[in-house]
């Protein structure tokens, strides 16, 4: 198998054999994103994609796979569908094959462009929400807003794909944290994803993020506020049925929490160590990390 530079993957595809498809980002514009600014987008050559297949064809079994990079979504379908096709012909009794699409690029997949990837084995597409709030977004520079969302959401849901949306603790800044937290809970209601993924801004040195903190126009909340932002959307969120999650290794309270069984139980929690200040609960600073 052969990578080039930085690859990442959701952590629910730790088991995954990632298959680089293409190379960064295609829209690499958001403000708080380090992960791609030194990789130029591109598709892979079809021929070298199947030669990493082959490679890894007669390996053992391989139950699921990931298509890295940051949105290989965004490849056109006359090119997408082979790649596809690829994999099946290469790995026996694949089980799930999950690709990162940001919002653009489950909008330009027609309906029945999507249910095509579907029977040929797409189970689940990663979308980075980030925020419920449009002027949050705006000032990110995301490129999509909040009601492009939900229609992307839907795009998918009506394909019978697995949808796992993440969003950004913190990205609101300390002056706008609150109505991110319910601007986003309530996008994340009307997007209504089968799972939902909660990670913590962390400001690397080098983004446009970085330097407005510097400048002091941009203020992080601090551990409470953001643990506050996580209650604001635990408890504003109405699902009919997803898996929770804050385990990322950037966040200060690790959860689980299958919604909306579990959510009274989750606010509950937090609700108590925001009242009594219990960061001896919370993960230590130095084992957070991106």
């Amino acid at each position: 198998m052969r990578y080039e530079g930085i690859v990442i993957r959701p952590p629910s595809e730790a088991g995954s054999l990632i298959l680089q498809v293409t190379l960064g980002c295609s829209h690499n514009k958001c403000t708080f994103c380090p992960t791609f600014k030194k990789k130029k987008f591109k598709i892979r050559p079809l021929d070298s994609i199947r030669a990493d297949l082959k490679e890894v064809g007669g390996c053992g079994r391989i139950r699921r796979i990931f298509l890295a990079d940051g949105d290989a979504l965004i490849i056109p379908q006359k090119s997408l569908v082979p790649i596809f096709d690829s994999v099946n012909e290469y790995i026996y009794g694949i089980e799930r094959i999950g690709i990162y699409g940001n919002v653009k690029s489950i909008l330009r997949k027609t309906p029945e462009e999507l249910r095509a990837l579907k029977e040929r084995g797409l189970g689940i597409i990663y979308m980075g929400l980030e925020s419920g709030d449009g002027e949050v977004l705006k000032k990110v520079k995301k490129g999509t807003g909040p009601e492009e969302a939900v229609e992307a959401a839907k795009r998918v849901k009506e394909a019978k794909i697995l949808l796992s949306v993440t969003v950004l603790l913190g990205l609101g800044g300390k002056n706008g944290s609150k109505r991110h937290a319910l601007e986003t809970g309530k996008i994340l209601s009307d997007m209504n994803p089968d799972f939902i993924g909660a990670l913590t801004l962390m400001i690397v040195p080098g983004t446009p993020l970085y330097e407005d903190e510097q400048k002091g126009t941009f203020l992080l909340p601090d551990q409470m506020g953001f643990l506050e932002e996580l209650y604001l959307i635990l408890k504003s969120i109405n699902v009919n049925s997803c898996l929770f999650t804050s385990n990322h290794a950037s966040n200060y309270l690790p959860l689980r929490v299958n919604l909306p069984d579990q959510r009274d139980e989750a606010i509950s929690l937090i609700r108590n160590i925001l009242d009594e200040e219990r960061i001896d609960l919370l993960r230590p600073e130095s084992t957070r990390g991106l």
